[in-house]
């Protein structure tokens, strides 16, 4: 088939171009130089190029991608968005709103002075803070004013650098300030450090001999449980009442960078090779329960109360080993050691419900979806002003803020599986990057051509203003320790790949913790930030 021909049959069979350039999008952002990569947002550079050689994709994929997105980002981040604004992380919630308003004032501004259309502008705010969610709130709120395809346009041009800005920032900074993250930070192997192992340790301390092992301390290591103890050649979970003795095997879960400390601790190494784990004495637990939600593991003591471990928790599809000081989130994922019945009376009080882990009520979905849509649509206002809703974007996140906060209310469950709502934003968003980027590929190259690099020096300020004014407010008024500050940023910048090259250059869980507890925030205040400059620009 000739380039001809092939051209031709594109031009008249859009599914086909669809998930041509989905697929080779995914390609594209599949392709990682020192760690970054364009991710997902490589869809939206193959589709602008659709769009400037005149191929069309079919009619209503991007609504539908946009619904189905801001929907699962919705059930994601409510049930921490919530408690984000209102506990301990209080302080991270602020750093977050402060980075997205330091973006948009800093995008009003140079929009202001540039004169740049506000579809534009909005696109180049979303693209500097790596925001896919602004940039489908800012899409649809430009719907009806005649500038949505500017809006991918300047969020294709932003958004390489904010991606790359973010990175270079928690890399350069620690090195100017001379910053020591971690005192192993330059240790061989320290990118697998973060790695969680099991590993027999012989306890070979006689300050330990007789102390009960729930209190010795062990615990309070930045990443370290105890779970199991070797006993008859198999391992059996651990007992609250169970006591320290010499020669005695026990199994240590933790971070490959603190294993050591905790080795040396307890005693030695052991010779003996790893047991097969035992299947029915680990569990796989959700937290619904209120009365867990908010709570230290150490008040918890969910060894002396409910007989098990818990090895690991999985938030935000991260994965670490808790400690006393762990604050717990719903929809946590406990890994949890015990006896059988003790898992199931510990399953009981976190609310795990078995079918929740897998299950996905799309019954509940279709009428959450409803609802939000139906929601966007009611105008609302002060009395005398200007009435406005809250559009395709900002009803659909509105409910499932409300569902995935609360997880049920009346006969709508508000949980999705992570498989199944990573699965559904993923579509959702890569339906949405095709349509936008068809739309604006268009106008692309007339639109480079009339503002040229100041669109791109614009995207540059907008990431580099909140870094560097971010950094001296959370480490001197809000008195955070370099790593939580450093966290926080990633989080608040909403930067996966900066969060990466962090967690790369220290032991420390610190990061992970931060991010997760300014990223829910930083994702709801974009999409209000971008629908703000649409008001404040139009």
């Amino acid at each position: 088939m000739s380039l001809d021909a092939l051209h031709n049959l594109l031009l008249e069979q859009p599914l086909i171009v669809l998930f041509a350039l989905i697929a080779s999008g995914l390609i594209l952002g599949s392709v990682t130089i020192k760690g970054i990569n364009l991710g997902s947002s490589g869809v939206l550079f193959t589709a602008l190029l659709a769009g400037h050689l005149g191929y069309a994709i079919p009619a209503g994929v991007g609504t539908l991608g946009l619904v189905l997105f801001v929907y699962c980002v919705g059930i994601g981040a409510g049930d921490r968005f919530f408690a984000s604004l209102v506990r301990e992380g209080t302080a991270l919630a602020k750093l977050a709103v402060l980075i997205v308003a330091l973006g948009a004032a800093m995008t009003w501004a140079g929009a202001t002075l540039l004169d740049l259309p506000t579809g534009l502008a909005a696109g180049i705010f979303a693209g500097a803070l790596t925001s896919t969610p602004a940039l489908a709130a800012a899409t649809e709120g430009m719907a009806g004013l005649g500038g949505g395809n500017a809006v991918s346009i300047g969020y294709g041009i932003a958004y390489p650098f904010g991606v790359i800005g973010v990175v270079l920032f928690v890399q350069i900074l620690p090195r100017i300030l001379k910053l020591d993250l971690d005192a192993d930070a330059d240790a061989p192997n320290t990118d697998c450090g973060n790695r969680v192992e099991n590993v027999l340790v012989e306890v070979a301390n006689p300050n330990l001999y007789g102390q009960r092992i729930a209190e010795s301390g062990v615990t309070n290591f930045n990443a370290i449980q105890i779970s199991r103890i070797y006993a008859g050649g198999c391992l059996v979970p651990l007992r609250y009442d169970d006591v320290f003795e010499e020669g005695q095997i026990l199994l240590v879960v933790g971070r490959r960078c603190e294993m050591q400390i905790a080795i040396d601790f307890i005693g030695h190494r052991s010779d003996r090779k790893l047991p097969r784990d035992v299947e029915n004495e680990r569990q796989s637990l959700v937290v619904t329960s209120s009365a867990f939600i908010g709570q230290k593991l150490g008040d918890l003591a969910p060894l002396r109360n409910y007989g098990v471990v818990i090895t690991r928790i999985t938030r935000l599809g991260l994965t670490f080993v808790p400690n006393a000081n762990t604050v717990i989130e719903r929809h946590d994922h406990f890994t949890c050691v015990g006896r059988v019945d003790d898992l199931k009376k510990f399953s009981v009080a976190v609310g795990h419900r078995s079918s929740a882990v897998d299950a996905t009520c799309l019954l509940s979905l279709s009428v959450g979806l409803t609802l939000g849509i139906l929601l966007g649509m009611l105008p609302f206002g002060l009395p005398g002003g200007t009435p406005i809703t809250l559009g395709l974007a900002g009803g659909p996140l509105f409910v499932a803020l409300v569902l995935g906060h609360f997880g049920k209310i009346g006969p709508i469950v508000g949980f999705i599986p992570r498989q199944t709502r990573m699965l559904l934003q993923e579509l959702g968003l890569v339906f949405f990057l095709a349509n936008a980027g068809v739309r604006g590929g268009g106008a692309l190259v007339s639109t480079l051509q009339e503002h040229g690099v100041m669109l791109f020096a614009l995207g540059v300020c907008v990431s580099c203003l909140p870094l560097i004014v971010a950094w001296p407010i959370a480490s001197t008024y809000f008195k955070m320790p370099p790593l939580q500050a450093l966290g926080g940023i990633c989080g608040g910048m909403t930067s996966t790949p900066a969060l990466g090259a962090l967690t790369a250059k220290t032991d420390s869980q610190t990061p992970v913790i931060s991010y997760v507890s300014a990223y829910p925030v930083a994702l709801i205040f974009m999409i209000i930030g971008s629908k703000l400059l649409i008001k404040l620009l139009g």
